[in-house]
C-alpha cells in the first residue's frame, strides 16, 4: 500500500521520471548529487518507498533530537558525530563486508551549500569494502532521477573523484546556485 502511494505521489502527482540502467547489487553505496535542499530527503524517501528498496543514509547528529531522532533512525538514518575522533569509514566498510546486504546513500558535498570540495568518505567506504558506487543524479529542472553509471573504486581517488564529479555536471538541484563540482 505504501509503495503504491509513494509511486503515485512521486511519478504521477509530482511528475518525476526515472532513468535507471544500473541494477541494485546486494551491497553498494549510492553517491547522490546535487544535494541543495532538505526537499532532497523527501524525494529520496518517496523514491525508496516507490521502488521498494530501503537505503540507509548519513545525517549529522544534530538532526537526531527527540522526536525526530526516532523518525530518522526508522527511515534508515545513521547519525554522524563529526566532533568525535573515530573512523566512520572503517566502521561502515567493516559493516558492509560482514553484511549480506548493504545499501547506503551518501551526499558527498556534505552540506546543502556550495562546496566543490566533496567529502571522500563514500569513496573510501566503497573501496575498503570492495563494493560499487552507484551514481544517482537528481535533476529538479527535468524532474529526473537518473543512475546510468556505477564505479568500482580502485583506490586512486585523485583520478576517480573528478570522473565521478563530472557525471553530475549537468544535473540541476532544487537550488542550482548551491551546487559545484
Amino acid at each position: 500500500m505504501l509503495r503504491k502511494l509513494c509511486n503515485w505521489l512521486l511519478y504521477k502527482c509530482l511528475g518525476w521520471k526515472k532513468e535507471i540502467t544500473v541494477e541494485f547489487p546486494d551491497k553498494f553505496i549510492i553517491c547522490l548529487a546535487p544535494h541543495t535542499s532538505n526537499w532532497d530527503f523527501i524525494l529520496g524517501q518517496l523514491y525508496s518507498h516507490a521502488e521498494g528498496v530501503k537505503f540507509n543514509y548519513l545525517m549529522k547528529k544534530e538532526w537526531f533530537f527527540w522526536p525526530m531522532g526516532w523518525f530518522f533512525r526508522k527511515t534508515g538514518g545513521i547519525p554522524v558525530y563529526r566532533s568525535k575522533q573515530m573512523s566512520l569509514t572503517d566502521t561502515l566498510a567493516e559493516t558492509a563486508r560482514m553484511s549480506e546486504e548493504f545499501r547506503l546513500c551518501i551526499t558527498p558535498e556534505g552540506t546543502r551549500k556550495v562546496n566543490a570540495e566533496w567529502k571522500k568518505g563514500f569513496y573510501f567506504v566503497a573501496y575498503k569494502a570492495q563494493i560499487p558506487i552507484l551514481l544517482y543524479g537528481v535533476d529538479y529542472e527535468k524532474r529526473l532521477i537518473q543512475c546510468t553509471k556505477s564505479v568500482m573504486p580502485t583506490g586512486d581517488v585523485e583520478r576517480e573523484l573528478p570522473e565521478i564529479k563530472q557525471y553530475f555536471a549537468d544535473f540541476k538541484g532544487k537550488h542550482p546556485d548551491s551546487f559545484a563540482i
